[in-house]
C-alpha cells in the first residue's frame, strides 16, 4: 500500500481550482483515458504581462493525479509564462510533500499539460513531420518523453522510467527498447576519464555528460545552503 503524505491527501479529498475557465488563454492537454490518465489544464493570461491569472483542471486518474494537477494550478498562478516553465515536476511532488515513487507520473503529466498551455498560447506547433516514435505502445509513450524525463529526472533504470511516465509497465514488450535507450542517454558515463573535447559529442552526450556533473557535484552542495539550479540548454561549447 502507498503511503500519502497529509497535504496530498488534502489537495485529494479538497482539490483546488477544479474545472474548466470559459474563454480561455491557453489550454493544455495531455495524456489518454484509454491509457488510465488524462489533464486538461486552462489559463487565463494577462497579455501585457504574460502572468497567469487563473489556472484549473480537469483530470480523469487517481489520487496522485488529482492532487498533483492541483498543486500544478496553485503553483503556477500569478507566474509570469516564463517562471511557469521553470516548474519541474520535482517542484509539484515537493510541494505535495513527496508522491509514492510509483506515482510520480502524475507530477510528470502536469508538467507536460503545462509546457503544452504555453505552447497554445504561443502558437507553438511542431512540424508535421516530426512525429514522434513510439516506444511504449500499452501507454502511448515516446521516444521524446522517455529521453526527456530521464535526463530531467536523472533516471537510469527501466523501473524508474515505468515509475515517471509508465513505460514498461504493460505488456513489456518494450523494456528491451527503453533499456537499449537509456545506454544511449548515458553512454557518456561510460567514457574514459581521459580529457575529452566537447566538439567530438553530440549535443544529447553534452547535456548528459553536464547533467550528471550537476546531479553529484553541483545540486546537492547548493541545496543543502537553500539553492538550487537547473541546466536548460546548451549551444555549441556554451
Amino acid at each position: 500500500m502507498w503511503e500519502y503524505t497529509d497535504k496530498l491527501k488534502d489537495f485529494f479529498l479538497n482539490p483546488k481550482n477544479v474545472g474548466e475557465i470559459e474563454n480561455p488563454d491557453a489550454v493544455g492537454e495531455v495524456g489518454n483515458i484509454v491509457c488510465g490518465d488524462a489533464l486538461k489544464l486552462t489559463l487565463l493570461i494577462d497579455k501585457e504581462s504574460e502572468r497567469i491569472t487563473d489556472a484549473k483542471f480537469q483530470t480523469f486518474g487517481c489520487a496522485s493525479a488529482i492532487a498533483s494537477s492541483s498543486a500544478l494550478t496553485e503553483l503556477i498562478k500569478g507566474k509570469t509564462l516564463n517562471e511557469a516553465l521553470n516548474l519541474t515536476n520535482k517542484d509539484i511532488a515537493d510541494f505535495l510533500g513527496g508522491l509514492p515513487r510509483e506515482k510520480m507520473h502524475c507530477s510528470v503529466m502536469g508538467k507536460e499539460a503545462l509546457d503544452a498551455a504555453i505552447a497554445n498560447y504561443r502558437g507553438q506547433q511542431k512540424p508535421a513531420e516530426a512525429e514522434e516514435k513510439i516506444i511504449c505502445k500499452c501507454f502511448d509513450v515516446s521516444e521524446e518523453k522517455i529521453r526527456k524525463v530521464a535526463l530531467e529526472n536523472h533516471l537510469t533504470t527501466v523501473e524508474e522510467i515505468t515509475d515517471y511516465t509508465k513505460a514498461g509497465g504493460g505488456c513489456g514488450a518494450c523494456i528491451p527498447d527503453i533499456e537499449a535507450l537509456l545506454k544511449t542517454i548515458w553512454s557518456v558515463k561510460a567514457m574514459p576519464k581521459a580529457p575529452v573535447a566537447l566538439k567530438k559529442l553530440t549535443n544529447l552526450q553534452k547535456i548528459a555528460m553536464i547533467q550528471d556533473i550537476i546531479e553529484k557535484d553541483i545540486r546537492p552542495r547548493l541545496q543543502a545552503d537553500g539553492g538550487d539550479l537547473e541546466l536548460i540548454d546548451i549551444e555549441g561549447n556554451k
